[in-house]
Parts: C-alpha cells; sequence; structure tokens
C-alpha cells in the first residue's frame, strides 16, 4: 500500500482511524446507558475517571481523560448540580478543591460499569487470546509512542 507524499487517503490514515473506531464504540456504549441515566458522554467519563481515582481537580480529569477542559467544566458542573459529584477541599492542600463522587454518583457508576464491561467482552470475545495480547501491546506502543512525541 504506497501512498504518495502530497495525498492524505483519509480511510488508510491511523490517527483518522483510530479516532472514528473510538467514537463509534464510545457511542456504543453511550447507548447504553445515557437515557437510563441522563447522563451524556462526557459526564460518564469524568464520573469514570473520579470512581477509580476520587479527589481530583478538574484539571487533572481533563489531562486523564484527554477531554477538553471547557467540556469537562460543562460535564462537572451538570454533575454537581444533579448531586452526582462533591466538591471539597484536598486532605494535602487544603487551597485546591477536588471532586469526588457523591453516594449518588457512585451508585449510578456501580451501575454503568457492567454496561461498560458488557461491551468491552463482547469485543474482546471476538478475538484470541494471542490476538489480546498483540492488541494490547501495541495500544501500550502507541501510547508510549504518542507520549514522546
Amino acid at each position: 500500500m504506497k501512498k504518495s507524499d502530497d495525498t492524505l487517503h483519509l480511510g488508510e490514515f491511523l490517527p483518522y482511524r483510530l479516532s472514528v473506531l473510538s467514537n463509534r464504540i464510545s457511542r456504543a456504549i453511550a447507548d447504553g446507558y445515557e437515557e437510563q441515566f441522563q447522563l451524556s458522554l462526557p459526564e460518564w467519563r469524568v464520573m469514570a475517571v473520579l470512581g477509580g481515582e476520587p479527589d481530583l481537580s478538574a484539571a487533572q480529569v481533563a489531562e486523564r481523560t484527554a477531554m477538553d477542559k471547557v467540556a469537562v467544566s460543562r460535564a462537572v458542573n451538570k454533575l454537581l448540580e444533579a448531586g452526582r459529584l462533591e466538591r471539597h477541599f484536598s486532605p494535602e492542600d487544603k487551597r485546591r478543591s477536588v471532586l469526588a463522587l457523591s453516594a449518588e454518583g457512585a451508585k449510578i457508576y456501580r451501575e454503568v460499569i457492567p454496561i461498560a464491561l458488557g461491551y468491552e467482552s463482547r469485543i474482546l470475545d471476538k478475538l484470541s487470546e494471542p490476538e489480546k495480547l498483540a492488541l494490547m501491546s501495541l495500544l501500550e506502543k502507541l501510547e508510549d509512542i504518542q507520549l514522546h512525541t
């Protein structure tokens, strides 16, 4: 598959393909929880990060999700208004506010996790063990390459 240097074949362009695939997977998972929990994809991403690692600032959430800070801020505000997040001061630095799931947020988080994991299983079940290992290895390598460019 030889490409000329001055033509972009979008369907073969790795960043585009990864982005489209990621968006399709995220959308399919979101279809499983959006209506039931009145939860947008950005809101779920914020909750997913804080469910695994509470007491982060909004900036730290944005960094971990690779989401735009404005999108994170909007999601955080909606989640705070809905009582799904709580804001408090960091135990380590009383000048810094951090976020954590509220009791209601933790309940929703626990209910959405099986939906997300079920979708992941349906994808991974179609791969052999060597393919799964290769996929994880390649993803780690791509993440490492991206972080160092």
